[in-house]
């Protein structure tokens, strides 16, 4: 069984830079991030919560797929990331999109911090929230009490402290 990790936190955190990075140090699989090519393929300039909880279901079908035989296993996203994104988004989240956040599933959660400059993408909704969104993932990780590990600084350091993070 894959001992999988978890990379949560507000936008442009760093979660896939850092998730190639785990990867590739860990000789693992990286499980990208479901949204990006389900958005890219349907022409839907809006979108519902039944999206983002279709969304949600195939990222952990995705992990399913790439664990097979791997000791780890990178996670560029959750479900937890959907949750927060239609709490946000819509005001509130469908019990179907809660019932598929199993954060015991995670052997860790890496919680990464807003502490890296913006960057701008189509698919990216909230640049002045990333603090507000970093408070509702704590809160989350707490109230589900798993163990996680906060994630700052930038480039080495950052790639050093989720290993050390990592390390029982």
């Amino acid at each position: 069984m894959s001992r999988r990790i978890a990379l949560v936190g507000p936008e442009s955190s760093g979660k896939t830079t850092l998730a190639r990075q785990l990867a590739r140090e860990l000789q693992a699989p990286w499980v990208p991030e479901f949204a990006r090519p389900w958005f890219a393929a349907s022409a839907a300039t809006d979108y519902t919560p039944d999206d983002v909880v279709a969304i949600a279901r195939g990222q952990l079908a995705l992990e399913d797929e790439l664990a097979a035989g791997a000791d780890w296993l990178v996670c560029d996203t959750t479900a937890l990331v959907c949750i927060i994104w239609a709490e946000v988004r819509f005001g509130c989240c469908p019990d179907a999109l809660r019932a598929l956040w199993q954060p015991q599933q995670y052997a860790h959660h890496l919680l990464l911090l807003p502490d890296l400059p913006w960057q701008p993408d189509p698919l990216r909704e909230n640049p002045l929230d990333r603090d507000a969104l970093l408070l509702r993932y704590r809160a989350a990780l707490d109230a589900a009490g798993v163990a996680y590990t906060p994630v700052s600084g930038l480039g080495e350091a950052r790639l050093a402290a989720a290993l050390a993070g990592l390390q029982p």
